[in-house]
């Protein structure tokens, strides 16, 4: 009598009765890929990515291998990394949601945008408010589920080959800038430019840009911008605290077991938070190295962001309009956006004016 007879015929019972036990097969390995928009090279953004498939790899006891793979490696930095993710191409990016817009500005709340929410405050809307439902509803049209994965702090203004003292100074300016923050420095006369982080140097050095932003001082220091443009401004407006999302393509995700749903949910979680603590610990070192080396720390006049600021209003105005993913996004976003401004006016800014004002 063969095992199957012996499993079909008596049962589990008779099973163990004739010492016969049933075949146990091991857990298959999962093997998936993760591409991210960035270069190797800046291990705080790329290395979310690295955090990210390696935390993946522990806490599945190896069971779950995720590989990490910089910017066109595998997929185009941006071109295209939607469509390849949704269609299943690749199992996951590492991206700035924002760099989507030209798909659909909504891509543009997963990162942030201007004047828009600080750092703990897009935490706090997506996880306990309603960011996270809005926005998996927005991308579930893409066949992708998001997870935040890490986000910057407030970003720098950029890089300046000349001084911006008037709003007049910023008209036919070629500037990189990556995001929707384009759309709206576009109306003051900006000529937006948007370059992969990896060739951001060469643009400003042969003069193809007068101008170019990218994170901050950890970041710009190790892409040498400080070499080729003397005028360093803040704030970056565009990114009061800009988000990055791993994309998941749904597909994939759903056949996922709960267990290892849960794991990459952690893994993201944990990389949210370790690459905003980078950029708190290293950017204040970084900034002191840029200004000791000739840096000119500018902030932009007040007239700069007054018009700014009025011209952002303008465009979601316009957005809400005629874009119906937008303004669903938008209409709870602003409300948030509000009362967090409430709280931080009256309690979180006050303690930071003090606390930073004074000799320590």
């Amino acid at each position: 009598m063969d095992r199957r007879s012996v499993i079909k015929n008596a049962g589990i019972a008779g099973v163990l009765a004739a010492g016969v036990a049933p075949a146990v097969h091991a857990q298959e390995t999962i093997r998936w890929r993760i591409a991210s928009s960035f270069p190797k090279s800046l291990d705080t953004i790329f290395g979310a990515a690295e955090v990210f498939a390696k935390k993946i790899g522990e806490m599945s006891g190896g069971k779950f291998i995720v590989t990490a793979h910089p910017a066109g490696e595998l997929i185009p930095a941006v071109a295209g990394m939607i469509d390849n993710v949704g269609k299943g191409t690749i199992e996951m990016v590492s991206t700035a949601p924002y760099f989507h817009f030209g798909i659909n500005e909504a891509f543009a709340f997963g990162t942030g945008i201007p004047f828009g929410l600080n750092s703990r405050q897009q935490t706090a809307w997506m996880y306990d408010g309603n960011g996270m439902k809005l926005m998996r509803e927005f991308y579930a049209k893409y066949n992708i589920v998001n997870f935040p994965m890490g986000n910057t702090g407030a970003q720098m203004g950029g890089w300046y080959r000349k001084e911006i003292k008037t709003v007049d100074d910023l008209k036919g300016l070629k500037m990189r800038i990556g995001g929707f923050g384009g759309m709206v420095i576009s109306r003051l006369g900006v000529v937006p430019q948007n370059i992969p982080a990896g060739e951001i140097y060469q643009a400003l050095e042969k003069g193809t840009v007068d101008a170019a932003e990218f994170v901050g001082p950890y970041d710009d220091l190790k892409l040498g911008l400080n070499k080729v443009a003397p005028f360093y401004y803040y704030p970056g407006w565009w990114e009061a605290g800009a988000q990055f999302d791993v994309f998941v393509n749904k597909t994939a995700f759903d056949k996922l077991s709960t267990e290892n749903k849960a794991i990459l949910e952690s893994a993201a979680a944990f990389a949210h938070i370790e690459m905003q603590g980078k950029y708190d610990y290293r950017n204040p070192t970084a900034l002191k190295q840029l200004v000791a080396g000739g840096a000119k720390l500018m902030p932009f006049p007040k007239a700069v962001l007054d018009v700014a600021f009025k011209e952002s209003q303008a465009v979601y105005a316009e957005l809400s309009a005629k874009n119906p993913d937008w303004k669903k996004i938008y209409d709870d976003w602003s409300v948030y956006r509000r009362d967090a401004n409430l709280w931080f006016r009256f309690n979180e800014m006050r303690m930071d004016q003090f606390t930073q004002t004074q000799k320590l």
